[in-house]
């Protein structure tokens, strides 16, 4: 798939929390006046995942592009002054997306000022539960749900995760070819079709360009391995029922089984699953064509509901 042009993420939205500051980096896209259109990406991924997707829709809906803390443009947030001992190594990590989320949903909150209507969300991966806990936990809503192979029920926990868990130090020490093997046989394992030269670029060069970004890539791992939904998964059944949802699977999804595409129809009272022949977890690449098809079906039938 050829790439567009990067879209330049040429805002920055200030934060803090109790404990961290942020500075996220964002953008818009079309007609302010039209309805907000909101993709959010998950890991290890950024904003490029969406690009092409992004600039089409903006004919048709005012979009908003960001990166979330430590992915991508945005930086991760740093402790604030005087917090640096109450922060305890689970908080850091933020095992639970809690602080990621919080700042989505304070970040979407900043963009609400200026809307008349409420947003379409499109999510993939755990900007799935990213936006599932900005609407349960922090009360944001939305004009409808749109979740592409997304983490958001368990078990979690690759063989990966716990690997680069339990032995932290010595994957924060590689550098070099031997960390980008890692990360590039990672990254390739999520598309079924396989991903083209310039493709790989693009997704894996934040993560061993630098020494923040080889430890960002290794936290982001032990991240996924402490993954919790507790808080929010029995809940699930309430969203159905106020925000219409629809759930978009890769097919040959080798990261998380495409049977739990229909467990998280169940648990969210969503409208219907839609599986993707030919796709694997970066359906986006693997199947740009059929994703774009299906999102534009269900944008267009939920505007005219």
């Amino acid at each position: 798939m050829p790439l567009s042009p990067a879209v330049q993420l040429d805002q920055t939205f200030h934060h803090s929390t109790a404990t961290h500051s942020y500075q996220i980096r964002w953008t818009s896209l079309g007609n302010p006046a039209a309805q907000p259109l909101i993709f959010v990406h998950g890991t290890p991924w950024s904003s490029r995942v969406w690009t092409n997707y992004a600039q089409s829709f903006s004919k048709y809906f005012h979009v908003y592009l960001f990166d979330n803390p430590g992915f991508g443009a945005s930086p991760l947030g740093k402790p604030l002054p005087g917090k640096e001992d109450t922060i305890s190594k689970e908080l850091a990590l933020d095992a639970d997306l809690s602080q990621q989320s919080a700042v989505f949903a304070a970040l979407l909150n900043h963009w609400a000022r200026e809307w008349q209507q409420k947003p379409h969300v499109v999510a993939h991966d755990h900007g799935g539960l990213m936006a599932l806990r900005a609407h349960i936990i922090h009360g944001c809503e939305y004009a409808s749900l749109c979740l592409i192979n997304v983490v958001a029920i368990g078990p979690f926990g690759q063989p990966l995760f716990k690997l680069i868990a339990e032995n932290e130090s010595v994957f924060t020490a590689l550098t070099g070819p031997v960390f980008e093997g890692v990360v590039e046989a990672y990254i390739r394992d999520a598309s079924y079709r396989g991903l083209d030269k310039e493709t790989m670029e693009v997704l894996k060069s934040p993560w061993i360009s630098t020494e923040e970004g080889r430890k960002g890539f290794v936290r982001q791992m032990v991240q996924a391995n402490s993954r919790s939904t507790e808080e929010v998964e029995h809940r699930y059944s309430e969203v159905g029922r106020k925000i219409p949802i629809r759930v978009i699977w890769g097919q040959e999804d080798a990261w998380i089984p495409v049977e739990t595409a229909a467990r998280l129809k169940t648990k969210l009272n969503a409208r219907e699953v839609v599986l993707i022949e030919g796709a694997g977890h970066l359906v986006m690449y693997d199947q740009e064509g059929k994703l774009g098809v299906e999102l534009g079906w269900w944008l267009n039938s939920i505007c005219h509901l």
